[in-house]
């Protein structure tokens, strides 16, 4: 029977957890430091999908055959060190996190080293439209190999781009500098337009430089992806900027968007007022909110 290992059982785990399971996979088990906290998203999709959690990581991956791993992007190293010691032999090591090429590389070595086979997978889109239906980017010298194994698994859209560990993970990061920076871009933008009273004129004014579409809705998605998943972002983007600085560039664009999406998850709230220029004005009166709070906590007694 196949055993499958999950490491880290947030949005993209659980995603894998289900599908896994529609595929036939049945003996799953699932590590993430956050079930320390009863509370946290990781222990609620384990009760949820009725997943005993693993009482460590090398006790999680003991006998599995594929360990797929989804942290936090800052966290790939650690958690390829984490679990080496209940890695099996020949084990597949699918590493899905938004880390950075060095970052892939180090958490290879660590792997291959303890016999396991290393495959770096970088996701190309939101894992939720099509789940394992999704477009995995695949590298490493164990890629081809895992690629002719992919289906088993239920992984459906795979593509190999090279036999070195690192292009596919800069193939995504360097997108994330055009993806992530727009959603900040498009965030920042607007808050000072509505500000301004100008929103409707920038929003009509972007087809004359872009593509046409629908930039109200365009703004609106992304706006809504920094509110609900920012602090991912951001770490994603830490990574991106140690991708962009890994090739001798000044990473001034990258860095910025960290701190423009880790500021975004402050207001996860205001993704509930829906339209794009209600979640804007949601924020800006958050904004003005915490902005009372402060003044406030310095007002003299």
């Amino acid at each position: 029977m196949t055993r499958v290992a999950l490491v880290g059982l947030g949005e993209v785990g659980r995603t894998f957890a289900e599908d896994l399971r529609s595929a036939g996979i049945r003996d799953l088990t699932a590590w993430d430091t956050a079930f320390a906290d009863p509370s946290s998203s990781a222990s609620r999709n384990a009760r949820e999908l009725g997943l005993a959690p693993a009482g460590s990581g090398p006790a999680a991956v003991a006998g599995a055959d594929l360990v797929v791993s989804a942290v936090t992007a800052a966290q790939c190293v650690a958690a390829a060190e984490s679990v080496l010691p209940g890695l099996v032999t020949g084990a597949w090591f699918f590493d899905l996190n938004s880390s950075s090429p060095g970052h892939k590389q180090a958490a290879a070595a660590s792997v291959d080293g303890a016999g396991a086979r290393y495959v770096e997978a970088a996701l190309m889109s939101p894992i939720g439209p099509k789940r394992l239906w999704s477009p995995f980017l695949l590298g490493g010298p164990n890629a081809r190999d895992f690629a002719a194994a992919a289906a088993s698994f239920g992984i459906g859209d795979v593509t190999v781009v090279s036999d070195d560990v690192g292009r596919a993970a800069a193939t995504k990061l360097c997108r994330s500098v055009v993806v992530k920076g727009l959603e900040s871009l498009l965030t920042e933008s607007l808050l000072a337009a509505r500000v301004h009273g100008v929103e409707r004129e920038v929003l009509d004014s972007l087809p004359n430089i872009l593509p046409p579409a629908d930039w109200e809705a365009v703004a609106g998605y992304f706006i809504s992806r920094s509110l609900q998943h920012g602090k991912r972002r951001s770490e994603e983007m830490e990574e991106a900027a140690a991708t962009v600085a890994e090739a001798g560039i000044d990473p001034w664009m990258s860095s910025a968007a960290v701190e423009r999406q880790r500021w975004a998850a402050q207001f996860p709230q205001a993704v509930d007022a829906g339209s794009t220029i209600g979640m804007v004005d949601a924020v800006l009166d958050l904004m003005g909110d915490d902005a009372q709070d402060a003044d406030a906590e310095e007002a003299p007694a």
